[in-house]
């Protein structure tokens, strides 16, 4: 006669799955994935805010704002979200980095005089 130890396991993780690894593997692949859709997601809705900002604040047309932006985080070396979310902030706190500011007020006058 079999013990209860004998006894085959009826938890789901003691049987072996065919193909198990790489479904593990494939669902942190789409996790992954999922969390940089969200993060761009968020970027994208930060930049189109800053794009506003420079709209509304340099006077120019839509198709500029982003130009503007770019060329801030051009001269700057610092990425197109960081200067979006400084950007975004400077309306809410007034404080803008000073790097930030002069170069903004650049590229402000030269999409001015594009």
């Amino acid at each position: 006669m079999s013990s209860p130890q004998d006894a085959p396991s009826v938890w789901a993780g003691a049987h072996p799955v065919p193909g198990r690894e790489e479904l593990l593997h494939k669902i942190g692949e789409l996790r992954e994935e999922i969390g940089q859709l969200q993060d761009a997601v968020v970027s994208h809705a930060v930049v189109d805010q800053a794009i506003g900002v420079v709209i509304a604040v340099g006077g120019l047309r839509p198709d500029q704002g982003f130009e503007v932006l770019r060329d801030v985080s051009q001269n700057t070396n610092i990425k197109l979200r960081q200067i979006a979310e400084r950007i975004v902030d400077w309306v809410h706190t007034d404080r803008l980095p000073d790097e930030i500011r002069e170069a903004l007020d650049r590229a402000l006058a030269a999409a001015r005089s594009a």
